[in-house]
């Protein structure tokens, strides 16, 4: 077959199958059947809710702290010498008990210190009762000097009568008078020796009682050799140790009480003056505390004790201090834990309690009446832990308002109410809703939002 008839044969076939496909195609099109448009329906949202109850609300403060031994105590020598005993309490991190012995210095001086001591106070009440005897002694021969001047006296006023009768001569009685000056002599002489005996006696009495406390601090000196623990410790900081020579003050440890424990926290400048701007006292007032240690928080209670003097600048607050009632149970609790705090604040009147999902821009909340949502102004006056204390003019003991976090939401906005603990598939499906692109009209309801938050 020539070239030119080949070419030409092919393209009438191509012509033909084209002519064919637009034939069917119109076939197909002409007998397609009519499908019906779905009317619009608007979007609801499948939201969660809470219901709010009113009433009065005390929350608790969730504050951090460390504990800190109430009572503590640096040991230290207090008499001098060679370290020649030590307790089996003196480690570090041991527990001693009141009266355990930690430590014995070397007592040979202070028993012969004790000796000297005994010996002088023996030597002084020798001493004392000679003096005695010499006041005695002294006493009688005054009682006897008296006793012969009053005769010498008498002997003077017999010559003097005599001598006016002329019966002796006037020598008679000038001797007796002579004998009476030397009588009333002895009684001035011994009284004077009398006051001096007394006065001698005072000064004994006086280095008596002296003798006294010697040997009282002699015997202290000897006792204070022995070291013991004043209360039930922890012990730390050791510093003695056997064959040391201590001199007077030299630190031994340091004892943490374990029965005293308190919590030091700090209370913000604004949370201080809530409470007691609202006629809180905070002395007094309940604390629990939350030590985390192992797989179980451990949980103890007691009060605050005292508040610090000074406001802690440097911490932005106010320093307090809880006692722990019983630091030994459930566990012993040591000092330096660091531990959760929480305190009563300020108690609230008639408020409701909301997560903070269901308060927007700090001061709406979006109540689901009859299906549609309506935006209500609330006050936030405090918080709970997470959840938000909030009051409202429009909410009432029942109301429902939304807790889940839409895109866009706006009054009017229809809504679905389920329950998150029996529709977790729907729950699903409204967070999944909520991030979706939102119709024209729910975007002209969020750029107003966005506007009013500019203003």
């Amino acid at each position: 077959m020539p070239k030119a008839g080949k070419n030409l044969t092919q393209i009438l076939l191509v012509l033909l199958v084209g002519v064919v496909g637009m034939q069917i195609y119109d076939y197909l099109v002409s007998t397609k059947p009519e499908i019906k448009k779905r009317a619009k329906t608007a979007q609801v949202w499948p939201v969660e809710v809470v219901t709010l109850d009113f009433k009065n609300h005390q929350p608790e403060l969730r504050l951090f702290g460390q504990t800190v031994a109430s009572r503590q105590v640096e040991l230290r020598a207090l008499v001098a010498g060679e370290v020649v005993e030590t307790g089996p309490g003196l480690r570090e991190g041991s527990i001693v008990k009141k009266n355990d012995t930690l430590l014995v210095i070397n007592r040979f001086d202070y028993q012969v210190a004790l000796a000297d001591a005994e010996a002088a106070l023996a030597e002084a009440k020798a001493r004392l009762a000679e003096i005695q005897a010499l006041i005695d002694q002294e006493r009688d021969a005054l009682r006897f000097a008296r006793q012969q001047a009053r005769l010498a006296r008498r002997d003077v006023r017999r010559a003097e009568k005599l001598v006016k009768k002329g019966s002796v001569s006037k020598k008679l009685l000038d001797d007796r008078r002579l004998v009476l000056s030397q009588r009333e002599e002895a009684v001035k002489r011994s009284q004077n020796n009398l006051k001096v005996q007394k006065a001698r006696l005072g000064q004994q009495r006086a280095a008596l009682k002296r003798a006294q406390w010697k040997l009282k601090q002699a015997r202290r000196n000897l006792d204070l050799t022995v070291l013991k623990a004043p209360f039930d410790a922890y012990v730390s900081e050791v510093r003695a140790q056997l064959g040391r020579r201590l001199s007077s003050n030299d630190p031994v440890a340091r004892l943490y009480d374990r029965h005293q424990m308190d919590v030091r926290f700090t209370l913000s400048d604004r949370q201080y003056g809530r409470i007691l701007g609202y006629g809180g006292d905070l002395r007094g007032r309940p604390v629990r505390v939350l030590w985390r240690v192992g797989e179980t928080p451990i949980v103890y209670h007691g009060k605050v004790e005292r508040v610090a003097a000074q406001i802690a600048s440097n911490k932005g607050g106010v320093e307090l201090f809880a006692r722990i009632d019983n630091p030994l149970k459930p566990m012993p609790l040591r000092a330096g834990a660091f531990v959760e705090v929480f305190i009563p604040d300020r108690a609230y009147e008639k408020v409701a309690s909301v997560p903070q999902t269901a308060v927007y821009e700090g001061q709406y909340v979006f109540a689901v009446r009859k299906g549609r949502l309506k935006r209500i102004k609330i006050e936030v006056v405090g918080h709970a832990g997470d959840a938000l204390l909030i009051r409202g003019e429009g909410l009432r003991n029942g109301s429902k308002v939304l807790t889940t976090r839409l895109t866009v939401v706006d009054d009017g906005l229809p809504v679905k109410i389920i329950e998150p603990e029996n529709d977790a598939q729907t729950r699903r499906s409204a967070q999944r809703l909520s991030e979706v692109v939102a119709p024209a009209a729910l975007k002209r309801a969020a750029q107003r939002d966005d506007n009013i938050k500019r203003k």
